[in-house]
Formats: structure tokens, sequence, C-alpha cells
């Protein structure tokens, strides 16, 4: 994943109108970090991930 750390891990199959992974990531971007989320579809989980080499600046 290009030198990305995973920070949580969440899986697909929340409840409806349920957004946990954005949730998390939007409370890391508060405090300074540049989450975002993304999906692994070999684990049907949302990932929420920072760093990398597209993320630094």
């Amino acid at each position: 994943m290009n030198g990305r750390k995973v920070l949580e891990r969440f899986p697909a199959g929340g409840p409806r109108g349920s957004w946990p992974a954005e949730e998390f990531a939007q409370a890391r971007r508060q405090e300074g970090q540049a989450a975002e989320v993304v999906m692994d579809l070999a684990s049907d989980a949302f990932l929420v991930v920072v760093g990398g080499a597209d993320g630094v600046e």
C-alpha cells in the first residue's frame, strides 16, 4: 500500500446509515493526520490509512 499505515479496520457490513470508518477518519483529520478511508476488497473491510507517497507533501 505504498508505505501507508493502517490505523483501524471496519467491517463493510455495518448497520444501514452507519459510517464508523468515515467517522474515525474524520476524528483523525481533526487531530491533524491526513487520514483517508479505502476499501480492502480481499477482506471486505474499510481501512483508515495515513501516510504513503501520495500523502507526503
